[in-house]
């Protein structure tokens, strides 16, 4: 792996083979800290150092069945695969003024944007939403950043983020959103694909097989 201060590890989120790459990466990063798009920062206090890494346990823990993620089974070679701290980057987001999140993006970049929260929620919004959840999504990949960097702030480099393929993007992702407020701070960002069909904007790509899943969209057709 190229070296980093941040290491922005992509994944879809029911795909297990993309969470044992992460670990492996993270077994090869050897991380001072990581930083999980799953948790608040209450929940992952609660990961004691003593804590038995077994998935019925975390689950009961962490109160994660009740959370909407895929089973924890999926995620445990992530808490398994380092004894570094496990920070939250959900939860209240804080200050991000820094982020420019009042500023409006280029209209190409908009309207992109726009036209994948469409295709990502089947095409199923009205059109007048679609800029919320653009903005709403911008906000977000600012909280995982600001976490990303008080991590990296209290623990020193490397720091892992564990966190959805889309806000992984460098372009304009957690990664991008970084390099507005800390432009010092280098970011490397992995994406993980299905199949052969890559995500865009990683600065390393990586392939796994495809599940099998069902259809959502399936209900809207």
């Amino acid at each position: 792996m190229p070296a980093a201060d941040i290491y922005v590890l992509g994944e879809r989120h029911d795909n297990a083979d993309h969470h044992e790459a992460q670990a492996d990466l993270i077994r090869q990063i050897g991380p001072t800290a990581v930083v999980m798009e799953m948790l608040t920062q209450e929940q992952a206090d609660r990961l004691t150092p003593d804590l038995p890494r077994d998935p019925q346990v975390l689950d009961q823990v962490l109160d994660w069945s009740d959370m909407g993620w895929p089973a924890i089974a999926i995620y445990l070679p992530i808490f398994q695969a380092s004894d570094a701290p496990i920070l939250g980057a959900a939860g209240a987001p804080g200050d991000l003024s820094a982020f420019g999140l009042d500023q409006p993006l280029p209209p190409t970049e908009q309207a992109t944007r726009e036209a994948l929260q469409a295709a990502v929620h089947c095409d199923a919004l009205p059109l007048d939403l679609l800029p919320q959840f653009v903005a709403r999504q911008r906000a977000v990949d600012a909280q995982f950043a600001a976490r990303t960097l008080a991590a990296l702030d209290r623990y020193g480099p490397p720091v892992v983020l564990i966190a959805g393929n889309g806000h992984a993007r460098a372009d304009w992702g957690v990664p991008a959103a970084v390099a507005r407020v800390r432009p010092e701070v280098s970011v490397l960002s992995v994406v993980q694909g299905e199949g052969g069909s890559q995500p865009p904007g990683g600065d390393l790509v990586l392939d796994a097989p495809r599940p099998d899943r069902p259809d959502p969209c399936a209900a809207f057709r």
